[in-house]
């Protein structure tokens, strides 16, 4: 049973914890991975590597495809926002072939790498979620619009935290809403941050929820995290992804609690999440449960059958190659 990882970049882990999933099952599985450099951390831990278009060119899908046909690729699973949206346009071409993408369908992908639709959807859903605005609304103050200080720029479609500022007052907001692309500008929230790892299994029934409260954030990825096993923000968010109709697969809601006990939704990424391998340790046994379903099986899950407050620290660690790494990779 052949996977593949597309972007694989630094998913060290998540490659591992596949690899231990099929070691459990005594299945023989072939993890692949795909990037644009040989010097992708991830990649020398798949069994194969191939260096394949970028996202963006006209050979991307066609190189994954022939990657899938030539290995009998079984499940597709990408790793960060980039590819999204046209491995989902693209979705059944892959299907044909016997492989699943792990991927939602194109109006949720686009309702997710829109952060102005992602907010008229929680609205509209009658989830919380802070005021979502253009900076031009707010400082002509349409629709009696006025901006809260401080406040948070951003393009609206943003990933891992890039372009994102912190604004302190009109003069910031005048000056960064120049100079940040497709930038939007929501009020700046205090509280504490979660991130919700989601299973959503192949009949579209959320089976699991685990928050993980963020401790540490470096690059826009968590780097500290403890899981919290809080029924509340459980419910919420699996009503939340039911509604939006996403996965199969792992899908990440991002959240704030703030003091009073408002839970606003802040973000939604229908992917593996960054923080993934927190809750696969904690009992969450995401890449067991998509073994299983690909063989036909009913993976056996309780909804909140993890361990709770289990912390995870990362840190950096290092690989190693041999001269002229590119001629380590498959093309």
């Amino acid at each position: 049973m052949n996977l593949l990882f597309t972007c694989v970049g630094r998913r060290v882990c998540l490659v591992e914890a596949f690899r231990r999933a099929a070691r459990g099952l005594r299945i023989k599985a072939g993890l692949f991975g795909t990037d644009t450099t040989p010097l992708s951390p991830a990649l020398q831990s798949c069994d194969m590597g191939f260096l394949v278009a970028p996202i963006l060119h006209r050979d991307y899908i066609r190189h994954l495809l022939s990657i899938v046909k030539a290995y009998q690729v079984r499940l597709l699973v990408p790793t960060v926002d980039l590819d999204l949206k046209v491995l989902a346009e693209c979705r059944q071409r892959f299907e044909s072939l016997g492989c699943l993408v792990l991927v939602s369908n194109p109006k949720v992908i686009d309702i997710c790498q829109d952060k102005r639709k992602t907010f008229r959807f929680l609205i509209r859903q009658g989830f919380d979620s802070p005021l979502t605005a253009s900076p031009r609304s707010l400082l002509t103050d349409l629709k009696g619009r006025r901006p809260c200080y401080p406040c948070i720029l951003k393009p609206w479609d943003g990933y891992a935290s890039r372009d994102n500022v912190h604004v302190k007052n009109r003069q910031d907001l005048v000056f960064f809403s120049r100079r940040v692309p497709h930038a939007i500008c929501q009020p700046y929230i205090q509280g504490t941050e979660y991130t919700c790892d989601v299973y959503m299994d192949f009949h579209g029934q959320v089976r699991t929820v685990v928050p993980r409260r963020r401790m540490e954030v470096r690059a826009g990825e968590v780097s500290k995290a403890q899981v919290v096993k809080d029924r509340r923000i459980m419910e919420t968010v699996a009503n939340l992804v039911t509604a939006l109709g996403a996965g199969p697969g792992v899908v990440t809601v991002q959240l704030i609690m703030t003091d009073d006990g408002s839970m606003k939704i802040i973000e939604i990424n229908p992917r593996f999440g960054g923080g993934a391998p927190l809750s696969i340790k904690a009992g969450a046994c995401f890449p067991r449960w998509l073994f299983q379903e690909l063989l036909g099986k009913e993976p056996r899950i309780r909804f909140d059958g993890f361990l709770d407050g289990l912390v995870m620290l990362r840190y950096d660690s290092q690989v190693w190659l041999d001269p002229a790494p590119a001629e380590q990779v498959g093309n």
